[in-house]
């Protein structure tokens, strides 16, 4: 991931009005400790409560024989709406603004961004579904992941 014309934006607009903290807090359903686990990889993805109009995450995937990757996340209330922020090893951090839709679903969108342009959450029943999509050299590509609470 790179930094983005919206990075700018969102900086530009630090006089601006930042989104209510309330917007954050309705996206609680996503607060918590989640595992998809098979043969071959663990994911975990943690997700602390929102607080002051600011969620927290981390996401570890585990392989054997490979070296584990993380990503730090976190979603706030910025000028330009409630954004979520995705930060790799060795890459600029990268912003993706939320767009309007259901309770219990969250889709960020940035599509100047190379790939994923989007990322998603819902809730599917007591699992979290998440999602990242775009295009590849013209291509529509997806990955998806169906989480269970860690226990």
């Amino acid at each position: 991931m790179r930094a983005t014309p919206l990075a700018a934006a969102l900086l530009l607009a630090g006089a601006a009005q930042a989104a209510p903290a309330d917007d954050v807090q309705a996206l609680s359903w996503l607060a918590g400790s989640w595992i998809q686990q098979d043969e071959n990889r663990s994911v975990r993805e943690v997700w602390l409560a929102p607080q002051d109009g600011v969620m927290s995450g981390l996401s570890q995937t585990n392989r054997p024989g490979r070296k584990p990757f993380t990503e730090f996340m976190t979603i706030r209330a910025e000028p330009a709406g409630v954004t979520f922020t995705a930060r790799l090893d060795g890459q600029s951090p990268t912003l993706f603004v939320l767009k309007p839709g259901p309770a219990g679903e969250a889709t960020f969108e940035n599509l100047a961004h190379d790939f994923p342009q989007r990322v998603s959450y819902r809730r599917c029943g007591e699992d979290l579904c998440a999602r990242i999509e775009g295009t590849v050299n013209g291509k529509p590509q997806s990955q998806a992941w169906r989480y269970t609470r860690a226990r």
